[in-house]
């Protein structure tokens, strides 16, 4: 049978597989250069272990650096394990393996080196050139490729929080209070460093919560005028509304009700990031979690709101004529998918970074070379 005179879905069916196959083999050649990758660099470092200490040093100590600040944490879990004593090189700045990578914001390979080393209290008491400990070095901007995998000023300063918080949980509480060689503590170089990531979000916190809140505002209003003034009215006599025993009408009041309550909520979250005082702290969790709420109960509210008026088109136009609403409800559909598709990264995002991504010191499985070559 010819490709032209074969139906459409087995077509579809051999297209599929053909990506299918080329997506698995694709993957499969990853691994094995992920794998001839490692097995090299074992091999290097089984024939460098057997040289003298000082040339172990100048041949491991650039590559072993450069995977830090890179964050290649295989490379590093390799050297490691393979030369444990490469937790006590030191860059040209006197920085260790663990200080690097704090710096360069890698926390697979902080968690890494600091769940695979014996000597962790050791490792992090160590202090460069300039006497900065650990906590100094998280008190510092990250570079801008770090920064930018989070969007917006205010997930990238509660991301910065977040570093400094789990850097805090492993050093001496005096530490916290150490001065460097300029005289500042840990806590005043984050703040120096940082004051200008503050204002902007700050400033990305409160022009968003405006927007939301004029959009809330808005359904707040509209709802509020279509549940007082029901769809077909009211009988002259009972005062009732006519459609009250339609299901439809149950859902119609029932679906106003909930966007009406939960646009004033999502209003009073906003109002609430307004008038809230803008402390460090408060970009970790309080900020976050009220812009969480005000844009869960926002989509809720547009949800909702366009749920009653499908209701309502419905109960006015009558079952019998449901062909003509086809084309409304499509398109009340694609308005709640096209707010979803707006909106929901941020929501998603927020949800990920204040829930989630907040567990920087998790530990992470050491993989074993024998166990990737079989």
């Amino acid at each position: 049978m010819t490709v032209a005179n074969m139906p459409w879905h087995n077509i579809l069916a051999r297209i599929r597989g053909l990506f299918e196959s080329l997506a698995m083999r694709n993957i499969h050649i990853t691994k094995l250069n992920h794998g001839h990758l490692l097995l090299l660099i074992e091999k290097f470092c089984n024939i460098i272990n057997a040289l003298d200490h000082n040339e172990v040093e100048k041949a491991i100590t650039k590559p072993f650096f450069l995977a830090t600040k890179l964050g290649i944490h295989e490379l590093v879990e390799t050297i490691i394990m393979e030369l444990p004593t490469a937790i006590w090189l030191t860059d040209e700045e006197k920085k260790n393996a663990l200080q690097v990578a704090i710096l360069n914001r890698h926390e697979k390979v902080f968690s890494l080196i600091y769940h695979m080393s014996h000597y962790r209290q050791l490792v992090t008491k160590h202090k460069d050139v300039n006497n900065n400990n650990i906590l100094h070095l998280a008190g510092k901007l990250a570079p801008l490729d770090r920064l930018n995998l989070f969007p917006g000023p205010a997930l990238q300063m509660q991301r910065e929080l977040q570093w400094f918080k789990a850097v805090e949980t492993c050093v001496e509480p005096s530490y916290k209070y150490m001065k460097n060689n300029s005289g500042k503590t840990p806590i005043m170089v984050f703040t120096e460093e940082h004051k200008q990531l503050m204002i902007d979000g700050e400033k990305w916190m409160k022009e968003t919560a405006q927007s939301c809140t004029f959009v809330a505002s808005l359904i707040a209003t509209v709802v509020f005028t279509a549940g007082i003034t029901v769809p077909g009215g009211t009988n002259n006599d009972t005062g009732l509304p006519i459609f009250t025993n339609q299901k439809s009408f149950t859902i119609f009041i029932i679906a106003t009700a909930i966007s009406l309550f939960s646009s004033i909520s999502s209003v009073l979250m906003f109002l609430s990031i307004l008038t809230t005082r803008y402390t460090i702290d408060n970009f970790l969790y309080t900020l976050p979690n009220k812009l969480i709420i005000g844009l869960f109960t926002l989509f809720l509210s547009v949800t909702a709101m366009l749920i009653a008026f499908s209701a309502a088109l419905y109960l006015v136009i009558a079952a019998n004529k449901i062909i003509t609403l086809v084309p409304l409800y499509v398109l009340a559909g694609l308005t709640v998918m096209l707010f979803v598709f707006s909106q929901c990264p941020l929501l998603w995002r927020m949800l990920k970074s204040t829930y989630y991504s907040c567990n920087i010191l998790s530990k992470k499985k050491v993989v074993k070379l024998s166990d990737i070559h079989g």
